[in-house]
């Protein structure tokens, strides 16, 4: 079993990365690739080998606790892989952790696909169940608002992040409600950034 890859980021997409390792190019798919770089110093993911009758597929992770909390998730009813990515791309596990420990059903509903019976189901599997999750992370309150401000140039790392963001499965109409946000930020400059302040904006407007 891979508990991990370290090599040099190649290729980023929207839905995945390409790590390369002694010459053997590994495609991961993760919650937000645009949180990689193409550099030429060497990095170490986490990776989850997930198999289907039709395909093996690697899942990568920056740290130990979004892999773990990844495996918890596709565990419960309802959630495959997909579905496990997009709740992770809000790169803020503590929301989650602390929506299932308060039962918070009207903040998990906010997920792509996750509609009340799987978000109950969401709270019945995990809830005191896990463990050095709990320990290692605080959990913020969800209804902490973000600041908009400003017009920002980066129209590509705009473009990107909103392609990366349909490949976990938000519609193009969700997208366009918070795109004028996106645009007057004059403090985000990469696709990441991009990516962290839109799915926040995402799940205040469901």
């Amino acid at each position: 079993m891979y508990d991990y890859l370290k090599g040099q980021v190649m290729r980023i997409t929207p839905e995945y990365i390409v790590l390369e390792q002694q010459g053997i190019g590994w495609q991961l798919n993760t919650p937000n690739p645009f949180a990689f770089r193409t550099t030429a110093t060497e990095q170490q993911i986490y990776v989850h080998l997930h198999v289907r009758e039709d395909a093996q597929l690697l899942y990568g992770f920056p740290n130990l606790d979004q892999r773990e909390l990844f495996r918890k998730l596709i565990l419960v009813s309802g959630i495959g892989p997909k579905g496990a990515l997009a709740i992770l791309a809000t790169g803020n596990p503590q929301q989650v952790i602390s929506a299932i420990e308060r039962e918070d059903e009207t903040f998990l509903v906010k997920f792509p696909g996750v509609g009340k019976k799987t978000a109950r189901q969401m709270i019945l599997d995990l809830k005191g169940k896990l463990g050095s999750l709990l320990d290692t992370i605080d959990l913020p309150s969800t209804d902490d608002e973000l600041p908009l401000f400003g017009v920002n140039p980066h129209k590509h790392e705009l473009e990107e992040a909103l392609l990366a963001l349909m490949a976990l499965g938000y519609s193009e109409k969700e997208l366009e409600k918070i795109r004028p946000q996106l645009e007057d930020n004059d403090k985000l400059e990469t696709t990441d950034a991009y990516m962290k302040q839109a799915l926040q904006l995402l799940l205040k407007i469901k």
